[in-house]
This record gives C-alpha cells, sequence and structure tokens, in this order.
C-alpha cells in the first residue's frame, strides 16, 4: 500500500503565496499536524518513508520517521512544482500579474504552467516516473511518501484518469492528510483520497482563490 501525505500547514500557506520550490517552513499548527501523523498508522508497519527534500515536507515526516524507526529517504524528485515567476506571490496577486497563465491554472490545471515555471504535465512525469519506480521495486511493502498539494493532484489524476487532462475534477488535499493508492497486478488504484481523521479537528486546506 501506497500513502501520500501532504506537508503540515507552513508558513506561505498561512501568508496565501505560491510557494513552489521555496522551503517555507511549517507553523506550529503545522508541526502539530504532523505529529498526528502517527496515530493513524498505530498498527499499520511501514516499510519505507519517501519524502520530497524541501524542508515542510521532511519534518512532516520527522515524527512518523522517530517512532516507526524507519529512516526518511528524501529526494528531489518529490519537490513540489516550479513555480517560475509566482514563486512567492500572493494568489490574489496572480490573476492580476499573470492573467492568462493563471486563467489556464484556475479552470484548465492540466494545461497549465506557472509563468516561466514546471509544466503540469513536466511535474507528472517528474513525480509519477519516480514513484512508480520505487513502488514496482518494493511491490509488496507499505511505503509512506511526504510531499506536496501539486505532486499528490497529479499522482492521483494519472492514476484515476491515465492523464493530466482530468485534473480540473480531482480536488487539492489537505494538510497533513492522508491519501491511500494500492497497487494491483501491476497499477495503481486510489482507495481513499485526503484522509483527515488522524487530525483532531485541525484541519486546513488551501486557499479558495487557488
Amino acid at each position: 500500500m501506497l500513502y501520500l501525505i501532504r506537508h503540515g500547514e507552513s508558513t506561505s500557506n498561512v501568508d496565501k503565496t505560491f510557494t513552489g520550490q521555496q522551503n517555507a517552513l511549517l507553523t506550529e499548527l503545522g508541526h502539530r499536524q504532523a505529529a498526528c501523523i502517527q496515530s493513524y498508522f498505530l498498527g499499520i508497519p511501514i516499510d519505507r518513508i519517501l519524502s520530497s527534500d524541501l524542508k515542510r515536507a521532511y519534518d512532516t515526516a520527522l515524527p512518523l520517521s522517530r517512532v516507526s524507526r524507519v529512516p526518511i529517504e528524501s529526494t528531489a524528485a518529490l519537490r513540489e512544482i516550479y513555480g517560475g515567476k509566482w514563486e512567492g506571490e500572493r494568489f490574489v496577486d496572480l490573476q492580476y500579474l499573470y492573467p492568462d497563465d493563471y486563467a489556464l491554472w484556475r479552470y484548465d490545471i492540466g494545461a497549465a504552467r506557472p509563468t516561466d515555471g514546471e509544466s503540469i504535465v513536466e511535474i507528472s512525469q517528474r513525480v509519477c516516473d519516480a514513484v512508480e519506480a520505487f513502488v514496482r521495486t518494493h511491490p509488496e511493502e507499505n511505503i509512506v511518501i511526504t510531499t506536496h498539494a501539486v505532486p499528490i493532484r497529479v499522482m492521483l489524476t494519472k492514476w484515476l484518469t491515465g492523464g493530466v487532462s482530468g485534473m480540473q475534477d480531482i480536488p487539492w488535499v489537505p494538510n497533513a492528510s492522508i491519501s491511500k493508492v494500492d497497487f494491483v497486478n501491476g497499477q495503481f488504484v486510489p482507495v481513499e483520497i485526503g484522509i483527515t481523521t488522524h487530525l483532531e479537528g485541525m484541519i486546513t486546506n488551501l486557499p479558495g482563490e487557488i
């Protein structure tokens, strides 16, 4: 089984800025959300923990790693989308600064590319290729992956629809939520998306204007 975990609330989530590959830190609430994740895995053996090498994702994996005594394997392949000129800008300002590119992001995200950044097609290839290769090498293991909103959304979109064109219909997942994906007969099958029962009501989402 594959468990996809979005990082806990970050400082840029609070500021409602497009973080991309900037190294934002977890907030106090984000650390508390990360600490709650271990309760979900009580009774579930963990064989491997993979993480984006960006600090907010790595720090989200740390409490689970310490309790389970499974080391974190970090990789740049699981980083958030590179946002180009959008990185550090407020979401509310993007519609005025880059109206055409942001309109695609809002209404046809599968065809989008942040201005001078990485396209959805490119991040889908980057993330899905890395995760699929790893899982196929360890098909019987329970694998936890801590990463970011766009990587999780492109993985779920590919495994549910076969590509990125249907991404508009796949929801964003909350901070520190868990999505379960089974690996059956060589296929990735999403079982449950955006689980938050372990968060004890500490649920935070992406801003509505995204």
